[in-house]
């Protein structure tokens, strides 16, 4: 039976929500599995990701295929590193602290590339809205000038017509 991890849709319409699962290749799309590995939130900056890394892992050693989409999600989340580094444990290449520590480090770098887009994004936001709203006040402070233009304008129109009837009737 070849077995597929694969992304299992889930949500309404226009919002997708995944989960990553162990399937049956010959199952539907969003039919039968046999493990669920994590869940897959597209809709999020960056994406939300969570995912049972030792259990995929236990997948890829037993000959799961994963797809395209799940190969890259697996990588993002590290399960294709650890499943390397294990590869080399079994050969004799490196010592489980060694891979272990190996992997702690991958993470460690990959946590603070998230937190650094999270905070480039949300600087971003910060200074657009902020940017609006000087947008906002100019735009306000222009219809002040206007309408207190306008009104003195009128104001000087009604002196000026109020000026030429007293000289009209004095003539």
């Amino acid at each position: 039976m070849p077995v597929k991890i694969r992304l299992q849709r889930h949500g309404k319409k226009g919002k997708p929500f995944y989960w990553v699962v162990a399937a049956d290749a010959r199952a539907k799309r969003d039919g039968k599995f046999l493990e669920k590995l994590g869940t897959y939130n597209p809709i999020t900056n960056p994406a939300q990701i969570e995912l049972n890394v030792d259990a995929a892992v236990k997948w890829l050693h037993n000959g799961a295929q994963p797809t395209e989409t799940a190969r890259r999600i697996l990588s993002y989340k590290g399960v294709l590193l650890k499943h390397h580094l294990e590869g080399g444990v079994k050969k004799g290449a490196l010592t489980q602290e060694q891979a272990d520590a190996k992997f702690q480090a991958w993470l460690q770098e990959k946590e603070n590339k998230i937190v650094a887009k999270k905070d480039s994004l949300a600087k971003g936001k910060h200074e657009a809205k902020t940017k609006a709203l000087e947008a906002e006040k100019a735009y306000n402070e222009k219809r002040k000038a206007d309408a207190i233009a306008k009104a003195s304008t009128s104001a000087e129109d009604a002196e000026t017509q109020t000026g030429e009837e007293t000289n009209q009737v004095e003539a």
